[in-house]
């Protein structure tokens, strides 16, 4: 696991004597956070159907709206946008630096980014980056865990 987290956050090789709190506690909060986003994930789903849901993003008031027909539910809540992942590059744009994002709605960003600063992770404070999808769940992943985002009352999503 640790080397997989390694990989992901762009970090060298490393002895366990060498900062043994710093390299331990960002990958256990990695794991963590996306251990938390696959169960609040999950629950929407079952709750919401937010996995077959349209949804749409307002930036200018800072919503996010899921509209399930199917279900006859449609789900409102605050948005951040933790960063926008290009499809056709593979390219992560952090929403600390969007030029789209306003600074509130790239607020959670901005904690990854200190995370990262603090942490000396470059994927994390990198303005864009190349990534895989998964990578940038798990970015977004940490943005809800560090903001004590529970998923039901705040949407933390990355824009395909």
């Amino acid at each position: 696991m640790v080397k997989f987290l390694d990989k992901l956050l762009g970090k060298k090789g490393h002895s366990p004597s060498e900062g043994a709190e710093s390299v331990v506690e960002p990958d256990l909060t990695i794991a963590r956070a996306n251990n938390e986003m696959q169960l609040h994930t999950q629950s929407a789903i079952a709750m919401w159907g937010i996995d077959t849901a349209v949804w749409s993003v307002d930036l200018d008031i800072g919503t996010i709206t899921f509209t399930n027909d199917e279900k006859g539910i449609i789900v409102t809540a605050p948005v951040q946008v933790i960063g926008t992942y290009d499809t056709q590059q593979d390219t992560w744009l952090w929403g600390w630096d969007h030029p789209s994002v306003s600074e509130s709605i790239g607020e959670y960003a901005q904690r990854v980014r200190e995370f990262g600063e603090q942490y000396s992770l470059e994927k994390l404070t990198t303005r864009e980056i190349s990534i895989s999808i998964d990578e940038a769940w798990e970015f977004t992943a940490l943005a809800c865990h560090l903001n004590g985002d529970r998923g039901d009352t705040e949407a933390c999503i990355h824009c395909v």
